[in-house]
Order: C-alpha cells, then sequence, then structure tokens
C-alpha cells in the first residue's frame, strides 16, 4: 500500500476545504441565531407564550407530556442557568448544550479552517438510526424524571 493510501490515524486537525468552512459558518450562524433568540426569550423581550399553548396532557390528566418543561429549561439556558436547566428537563438542556457546542466547534472550522479528524471518524462510524435512538433515549430518560417528580409532588 502506497504512503498516500494509507490511513493516517494519528492525525488530530485536518485542513478545511472552503465549503466545508462555508457550511460550517452557517451552522454557526444558525446556532448562534437560535440562541440569541433564545437569550431575547429569556429576558421577556420575545413572548413565547404567544406562539407555545399550554400542554394538552397536563390540563387534562395532570401528568407531564415527554416535551413538559423544556421550554422551561431552554430559557432556564438562555438566562445563564443551565444547572438549574438540567433539574427542570435534562433533554432540553442538553440539546442545548449540544447546540452551543456545535456553534462553537462550526465557529472554529469557519474562522480557522481546522476541524478534528477524530470528530470525522467518529461520526463516520455513527449510524442515523443510532442517534436516532439514543434522542429517544434521552427524551425518555428526562420524562421519567419529570414524570416521577410530577406524582412525587402530587402525592
Amino acid at each position: 500500500m502506497q504512503s498516500s493510501q494509507q490511513p493516517n490515524k494519528g492525525k488530530f486537525f485536518c485542513r478545511a476545504s472552503p465549503r466545508q468552512r462555508f457550511v460550517a459558518g452557517v451552522v454557526f450562524v444558525a446556532a448562534a441565531a437560535l440562541l440569541g433568540l433564545l437569550r431575547l426569550a429569556a429576558t421577556d423581550r420575545i413572548d413565547v407564550a404567544r406562539w407555545i399553548n399550554p400542554c394538552g396532557m397536563k390540563q387534562r390528566w395532570n401528568l407531564p407530556c415527554p416535551t413538559c418543561g423544556m421550554t422551561t429549561a431552554a430559557l432556564a439556558f438562555g438566562r445563564g442557568r443551565i444547572l438549574q436547566s438540567f433539574y427542570v428537563q435534562p433533554a432540553a438542556a442538553l440539546f442545548c448544550s449540544a447546540m452551543a457546542a456545535a456553534g462553537f466547534l462550526a465557529f472554529l472550522v469557519a474562522v480557522f479552517g481546522v476541524y478534528s479528524c477524530a470528530l470525522v471518524r467518529l461520526f463516520n462510524e455513527v449510524k442515523i438510526k443510532h442517534v436516532i435512538a439514543v434522542l429517544l433515549v434521552i427524551i425518555a430518560a428526562a420524562w421519567i424524571v419529570t414524570l416521577a417528580r410530577a406524582l412525587a409532588t402530587n402525592n
């Protein structure tokens, strides 16, 4: 096997192509815009209740739905109260943290033109069905936590 065909597993950083830098810039702008909107909503400059109706499951059966508390947790994250966000709804706090991390990594790729080769190898091995399964498990686990908390306060 020629040296140009051998995988370079020891390399940590790879150079980004102009297209990769552009995509990373778009991802950074999108993440920054979403986090900025979250911050505006957290400081009451945007009325979130206008677009989000009360939870029907909670109104009907007095039990939280799988996404109950996500808005509250996201607003707590926007206020900078990250631990409170994890306490209110762990799945929402995890998603907000992942969005902030993705925005930061996209910023590094867009500005400096380098990315982690190890992350690329990891994402090449992970299948989309596994990602969806993990997201469903995270939401279900967070729902169990909020259900247990709600049942404990009702009794």
